[in-house]
């Protein structure tokens, strides 16, 4: 690869939701250091202003915008908004997502929908409000979180485990719908991450007497992986780099899913 290339996202607008912190803020950075305009879309505006600001500190491009992404109205406003700022998107990381951890005897409906709204009807949402502008531009790339609990479940998560599922064939049927219109969707799928949501997933496993010690994940996937690691396969995803690829699931989990 050359050494003088700008950028892998020059010239593109970039939305990313959950985009203030984990890995979704790792991914802000990084998409906006590839030369994206980025709108962080999430729903603690202050952390999103912070990710902003140390975007903008690297003399990157970037807004912040304030939604909860489960709401229709919210998501066409914070779509709306980033158009008018930037101009069509481009590029769309539905990243977003939160997990419920209980045995599933003690779950309720509402948890069930809860955890639907939040990373499954978000995606729908989210892409069904960017896809007209990107459509416009002549096309783009989705890249949509999942995990590898969508294939490897996990005890006290099958709430969790069923919408990122959900979300493999999400993407897999955007891709089949739209490849003739120039416009790529892919899932990326993270093993045990160092972040907020991965350690507290962590912390309430194991007070259920789930087996998710360091020991464990280690044998596992080696180390916990780090923001950067999933924010860089999503780059990938989202870049021309990845062109011929679409409806694809890429596990980044050292390995984890291998075995």
């Amino acid at each position: 690869m050359s050494t003088n290339r700008i950028g892998s996202l020059q010239g593109k607008v970039a939305l990313i939701s959950g985009g203030a912190t984990g890995m979704g803020g790792a991914a802000s950075l990084l998409f906006a250091k590839e030369g994206a305009k980025v709108i962080v879309v999430d729903r603690n505006l202050e952390q999103a202003k912070a990710r902003v600001a140390e975007i903008k500190a690297a003399n990157g491009m970037a807004i912040a915008v304030e939604a909860d992404v489960s709401i229709s109205k919210q998501v066409s406003a914070a779509v709306a908004q980033g158009i008018a700022e930037f101009g069509p998107i481009t590029v769309l990381f539905n990243h977003a997502g939160t997990i419920v951890i209980k045995p599933f005897l003690e779950t309720t409906e509402e948890e069930w929908d809860w955890l639907h709204d939040v990373n499954v009807k978000s995606m729908f949402l989210m892409t069904k409000a960017v896809l007209p502008s990107m459509i416009e531009a002549g096309g783009g790339s989705i890249v949509c979180t999942s995990s590898i609990s969508a294939e490897l479940a996990t005890p006290m998560e099958v709430l969790y485990d069923t919408t990122k599922g959900a979300v493999h064939m999400f993407a897999r049927a955007i891709a089949v719908e739209f490849r003739d219109q120039n416009i790529r969707c892919n899932a990326v799928c993270p093993g045990f991450i160092k972040t907020p949501h991965g350690l507290r997933e962590v912390k309430d496993l194991q007070a259920l007497g789930v087996d998710v010690s360091d020991a464990a994940i280690a044998a596992a996937q080696g180390r916990m992986g780090e923001p950067e690691d999933v924010a860089r396969a999503a780059l990938y995803l989202a870049s021309d780099d990845s062109a011929f690829i679409t409806g694809q699931r890429l596990f980044v989990d050292n390995g984890f899913s291998a075995v």
